[in-house]
């Protein structure tokens, strides 16, 4: 019997308990991959390397025979593999798990671990187009109209905070640091996993995306620049949300300053100068100096005084800029609020209330 082929859409709207498992070389996966799939590489990456320039330069038989050796070593591990993973699944979930299979394209990767599981009795379905048609997928999200709320704020407003005091409440919420594993500003890696590579965040993102729309309600984010870390938010969706309503929460200087301090104030003083000396050039000789120097005195309020004023001026220069572009092309408005301090639970009642 042949294995069942889905497409990517049906994939993504599957109501089937299941597994999904990539069978791209370590390399391919470590580099992005589709959230929640499990590795399962039908070759090293130095025997893709070779079975993929014997393909390119002699013939898809000549690739083939290359391969079946690589594939005859493995059957039996690959099998046992993935009746160790059912099993743990069938256990937590109280049943047998769907395999859902794929490679770059749907192609001889994919069909070749497909027959291999199907012919042991698992119910297989290989992924029409593999990982290549999901990136199709993901690119399309972006371009998809969203009805987005921002919250804004200046540096050690508690935005992330109360963004999830609002998620408790109900609300939708994509926390944009939170996929990329980065905090937006100079100090934002401090505590942070490493980040993912730009294709894995767009993955990420998409997937939110698509979860929350299907809710029809707003989503609400966090005002961002276009890039955070190391990453960058698609152009599309950046433009969305550029365009969206702002609720900018104005809370005191010093409220906000007790906040960073108590959020950033632990960290060793070689990363917190090191996140000072990134934004020398912005932040000026003299203050880089001041602040360096506060730092490994030990005092953190000090030093976090300067730096705050710092994005502070940077932020009124975006508020700004903001004002101009909607004013010229009516794209999108700012509303201001007024918050005592760093409360999310308070502040997020007060984002409810409009």
């Amino acid at each position: 019997m042949a294995v069942q082929k889905n497409s990517i859409v049906d994939f993504i709207n599957a109501s089937v308990a299941y597994l999904l498992l990539d069978v791209r070389s370590p390399a391919e996966f470590e580099h992005a991959h589709i959230p929640g799939a499990l590795s399962l590489p039908l070759f090293d990456n130095e025997q893709r390397a070779i079975v993929g320039t014997t393909y390119k330069k002699q013939s898809r038989e000549e690739a083939i025979k290359i391969a079946l050796p690589f594939f005859g070593e493995k059957m039996r591990k690959m099998v046992e593999l993935v009746e160790e993973w059912s099993k743990n699944f069938e256990k937590e979930m109280g049943q047998k798990p769907v395999l859902f299979v794929h490679c770059w394209r749907g192609g001889m990767r994919s069909a070749a671990v497909a027959w291999l599981l199907d012919l042991y009795g698992f119910k297989v379905i290989q992924l029409q187009g593999g990982y290549k048609a999901y990136r199709n997928w993901v690119i399309k999200q972006y371009s998809k109209t969203c009805d987005l709320k921002i919250l804004g704020g200046y540096t050690g407003s508690g935005k992330t905070e109360t963004l999830h005091a609002l998620a408790h409440a109900g609300k939708s919420f994509i926390d944009l640091e939170g996929i990329a594993n980065h905090k937006g500003s100079s100090f934002g890696a401090l505590g942070q996993a490493p980040q993912p590579s730009q294709e894995m965040f767009e993955n990420l993102l998409a997937e939110a995306i698509y979860k929350h729309q299907k809710l029809n309600a707003p989503i609400w984010l966090e005002d961002e620049s276009q890039r955070i870390g190391t990453v960058m938010i698609p152009t599309s969706f950046f433009t969305q949300l550029k365009n969206s309503t702002c609720y900018f929460v104005q809370i005191p200087f010093e409220e906000r300053l007790n906040f960073i301090v108590n959020n950033y104030g632990s960290f060793d003083k070689e990363s917190l100068i090191g996140a000072t000396q990134r934004i020398q050039k912005r932040l000026g000789g003299l203050e880089t100096k001041n602040a360096i120097e506060a730092i490994q005195e030990g005092d953190i309020r000090r030093a976090f005084t300067i730096l705050l004023k710092y994005y502070d001026k940077w932020y009124d220069k975006f508020s700004k800029a903001n004002k101009s572009m909607v004013a010229e092309n009516n794209l999108s408005s700012i509303e201001w609020l007024e918050a005592e301090r760093v409360d999310p639970i308070k502040n997020a009642n007060l984002l409810l209330g409009l």
